[in-house]
């Protein structure tokens, strides 16, 4: 009987090495009957066993474990890299086949291709061997015959056919070019995928499914993250998640942030996509503030005039003469200590869901995404929002949520859409003032039936607000002359959508103390 845990620490040596050292845990061996037993979950490589033992005699033990690392290690290192890359391929894949369990096939398919040939093709290896002598399903020889191709090594194929030489010939190791490539390869493959799956069901690739649960919740948020940032808008974005709305759940059960569904609720990807999205823009906040402690002290030198107080001279700097614009005297300031922790305001957002503005389920809605921005500036920093969502408040067409700090009712409450009338009951946010109140975040285009009754309460109400319109009428002319000089409301014009969410993040950071100006990380978009 072979020592498979010497054979295992001895190959994950070698392999580390050849990888450059990936910041992988060691790797574990599994009883699991699959073919070859191999998944890559919370980033730990699991081997199966029953297969090193019964692979084929001509194979070293040693050579099975190393190549079966080789592989999982490509797979976590190139393709896919990430889970938003998995599941953007995943899109282009079913936008040819259709199908689900098709398109997903076809991924499996693809990124074995690619992690393969990267493996094999930047380093030396016993992975060919292994495909020389696995048992091989219709779908296996195809790939096989690529791989014969792609690495010019004998795997027992005789005579590779006319696709298997088209296939080969994709730049699988140029990630620029991956949406391409999985769209030609699954062009080429959907006549073999669609017969393999009505004649076996569907089965795996030789090296087995790679599915969405060999993903950490914390790499499925960070993924979702940046999946909003490079959709063109929510339909693509919600198109492709909701194939994944259980392995999504089931991911936010162990992350730290809620994804789209909380308990008893039904998923929703439009609140996920401006969830995920606003996530992108981030706002440093200064903490610590600092009060007058009473006292004077000398703060900085300043040349001495004729008729200035002599008991400030400061004889050291002076070059020991009493002359103008010579002698030096020191200017004092009052004295600052440390004060207690500033605390965040709380805020009230008021946006229109009217008939006016978008749809934000059906295109990128910058009034919501300002708000999810605002919003989350401000939970990031302890405070609590409200939303009074409006269109026609006076016949129903209102939604209020009360202070909260759940994310999910926060953003399902903003990307609510009526569609209706554009009619506002200040009424309705007075159970909603505190003490001291709260930021008023203000977002519609203005044509409201009832303008003069919104100027007059913003006019009167003790918050500090900011209102954004979108674009330019008459209404909005009215509004600013209305409440211009109004120490307590701030005005802002958008001649472009892709304004607002850099003009609610200014706007949120002079109220919260910002140390730099307004900046998106991780590639965040507008």
């Amino acid at each position: 009987m072979p020592d498979l845990d010497r054979i295992l620490e001895e190959s994950w040596r070698r392999v580390r090495r050849k990888h450059l050292f990936p910041e992988l845990p060691a790797p574990v061996w599994s009883d699991g009957d699959d073919r070859v037993g191999l998944d890559v979950r919370r980033k730990r490589i699991h081997l199966s066993r029953p297969f090193v033992l019964s692979a084929s005699p001509e194979l070293e033990n040693h050579e099975v474990v190393e190549g079966l690392l080789d592989h999982a290690v490509s797979h976590h290192t190139f393709c896919p890299w990430n889970f938003a890359v998995h599941l953007r391929l995943y899109g282009r894949a079913k936008a040819v086949l259709r199908k689900k369990e098709t398109a997903l096939r076809a991924l499996d398919a693809f990124m074995d291709v690619a992690a393969d040939t990267y493996c094999v093709n930047a380093k030396t290896g016993p992975l060919p061997k292994i495909y020389r002598h696995l048992s091989r399903s219709p779908l296996d020889e195809i790939l096989h015959g690529v791989y014969q191709e792609l690495w010019q090594v004998d795997l027992g194929i005789a005579g590779t056919s006319d696709l298997c030489r088209r296939l080969s010939r994709l730049p699988y190791l140029d990630r620029r070019k991956w949406d391409d490539s999985v769209t030609r390869f699954s062009k080429l493959l959907r006549p073999i995928l669609e017969e393999t799956a009505r004649d076996s069901g569907d089965a795996p690739c030789a090296m087995g499914r790679h599915g969405l649960s060999r993903y950490a919740p914390d790499d499925i948020a960070a993924g979702l993250e940046q999946l909003a940032a490079e959709s063109s808008g929510p339909s693509e974005f919600i198109e492709l998640v909701t194939d994944f709305q259980d392995e999504i759940h089931a991911a936010a059960e162990g992350s730290r942030s809620g994804m789209g569904r909380g308990t008893g609720r039904t998923f929703s990807a439009d609140r996920l996509y401006y969830m995920k999205l606003a996530e992108s823009f981030s706002l440093p906040v200064r903490r610590i503030t600092t009060e007058l402690s009473g006292s004077l002290y000398p703060h900085h030198h300043t040349p001495w005039e004729a008729g200035q107080p002599v008991r400030d001279m400061d004889p050291w700097t002076s070059f020991g003469k009493i002359l103008p614009g010579i002698t030096q005297t020191w200017t004092r300031v009052e004295g600052r200590i440390s004060g207690p922790e500033q605390k965040v305001p709380d805020c009230l957002i008021v946006i229109d869901s009217s008939a006016s503005m978008k749809n934000p389920a059906l295109c990128l809605s910058h009034a919501v995404l300002g708000a999810a921005c605002a919003c989350d500036a401000y939970l990031r920093n302890g405070a609590e929002v409200a939303v009074y969502n409006f269109s026609d408040a006076s016949a129903g067409g209102k939604r209020l949520l009360p202070f909260s700090r759940n994310r999910e009712e926060i953003y399902e409450t903003l990307c609510h859409f009526f569609g209706g009338g554009t009619r506002i009951r200040p009424e309705d946010m007075e159970p909603l003032q505190t003490s001291p109140p709260a930021d008023l975040f203000l977002i519609t285009d203005m044509q409201l039936t009832n303008l003069d009754v919104l100027i007059q309460y913003l006019t009167t109400c003790r918050n500090r607000v900011t209102a954004v319109h979108i674009g330019m009428n008459e209404q909005i002319h009215s509004f600013r002359g209305s409440v211009q000089g109004r120490n307590n409301v701030d005005v802002h014009a958008v001649e472009r959508m892709e304004d607002i969410p850099r003009i609610v993040l200014g706007k949120v950071g002079e109220y919260l103390a910002i140390r730099e100006p307004f900046q998106t990380t991780s590639g965040g978009k507008p």
